[in-house]
């Protein structure tokens, strides 16, 4: 009996609004969007006790040049110096680089087969180079309108 008594829909209560003396406060926070709230709080705040925990525990003679060499821009890694393309372009139109002065393109030590291998081994490492950035961009994209369909769903309070 109890089921039944159970499934008929119950009143929505509605909260109280703002006293007029209290009006020049703005909004009176509701019940729900103080849970709301509190959770996103929480979150937030086992989120960075588990990366203080992680800090501790972790590895100090452990480094990767990556670490230095890098930023992160909206949670994907980014180079902090000149762009790979970039850097190719500049690399293969000037004579010297970082300080190193390039042989002629006359004198070449490699045999044709060689150099053949050599090319093979550079395109595929700007493959994987490319590769690896449009997963980049294919997160950030994924990420900008995840953000974006979660800020319709909300409801405009100033309406």
């Amino acid at each position: 009996m109890s089921s039944l008594r159970n499934s008929i829909p119950r009143r929505a209560h509605k909260e109280r609004a703002q006293p007029e003396a209290r009006k020049k406060f703005g909004l009176l926070e509701k019940h729900k969007d103080y849970v709301v709230r509190s959770k996103a709080f929480h979150r937030k705040e086992e989120i960075i006790g588990k990366l203080r925990e992680k800090a501790a525990f972790r590895n100090p003679d452990e480094f990767y040049f990556k670490m230095i060499n890098s930023k992160t821009v909206g949670g994907v890694h980014r180079p902090k110096y000149v762009h790979c393309s970039q850097f190719y372009f500049k690399m293969i139109n000037s004579k010297t680089v970082g300080g190193v002065h390039r042989p002629k393109p006359g004198a070449n030590k490699y045999t044709e087969e060689e150099l053949l291998l050599l090319k093979n081994k550079d395109m595929g490492y700007i493959i994987q180079s490319i590769q690896s950035e449009k997963k980049e961009n294919r997160k950030v994209v994924l990420n900008a309108s995840s953000t974006v369909y979660q800020a319709s769903k909300q409801a405009c309070l100033f309406c």
